[in-house]
């Protein structure tokens, strides 16, 4: 089928930021007495908007956060990612490739830090306006409703564009949405592709991608 938009989850997918991220909520959690280990955090909060994590660190701990813990984890992770922090390998060139079609990111990160790492990376002219973050909202990924919203931004039915995603909650929030779906396994944290490509999969998505050479069923690419 052609499709009439292409939606980007951010990290994993644009932003190689997973294993950073996930290293650097370790250690935050670690260093209030949380005790989490990197594997952990990315098992547990992978994909999920900040509104969710927080629900599940809390529900592990059996006590809250501290009110100040969000901040003091963001210092901690953006100096983690000033270490050297870059686009997914590919990702550049794939989206010099689109031509004209309409794109869209849909994150469950904060929409600040999308707009920052997207300047760093040189790429934030191909998205212009639409950036969709989920932060802050009460139903994140799995749910459909930031795809949904990518969607409408964009003036595209969802059943006409195609979504590329690394997280299996994420996969499940584009198909919820209705539409077609790429699970992608093309960034660092994905140790073993074959067996994160079968967990996509399982989920339902309807193709997986290694890297970005490997999406190459658009017609306008």
């Amino acid at each position: 089928m052609s499709f009439a938009a292409i939606i980007f989850d951010f990290d994993g997918v644009i932003a190689d930021s997973e294993v950073r991220a996930n290293m650097s909520l370790s250690e935050s959690l670690t260093a209030i007495g949380m005790p989490a280990t990197y594997d952990e955090c990315l098992r547990d909060y992978y994909g999920h908007n900040w509104q969710e994590t927080q629900r599940r660190i809390e529900a592990r701990f059996g006590r809250p956060l501290p009110a100040d813990f969000r901040e003091t984890h963001r210092t901690r992770a953006r100096a983690r990612f000033m270490e050297g922090f870059e686009a997914v390998p590919g990702a550049a060139e794939f989206l010099g490739r689109l031509g004209p079609l309409p794109r869209a990111i849909a994150s469950s990160s904060r929409a600040e830090y999308i707009g920052w790492a997207l300047g760093l990376f040189g790429l934030d002219h191909h998205f212009g306006g639409h950036v969709y973050s989920a932060d802050g909202w009460d139903r994140g990924k799995p749910h459909p409703d930031i795809y949904l919203a990518a969607a409408t931004g964009l003036g595209v039915d969802p059943a006409r564009c195609l979504a590329v995603e690394d997280s299996p909650t994420g996969a499940q929030a584009a198909l919820a949405a209705g539409m077609t779906v790429v699970g992608f396994c093309g960034a660092g944290h994905i140790v073993d592709r074959a067996a994160h490509g079968g967990l996509l999969r399982e989920v339902g998505v309807h193709h997986v991608a290694l890297s970005f050479d490997e999406i190459d069923f658009l017609p306008v690419v």
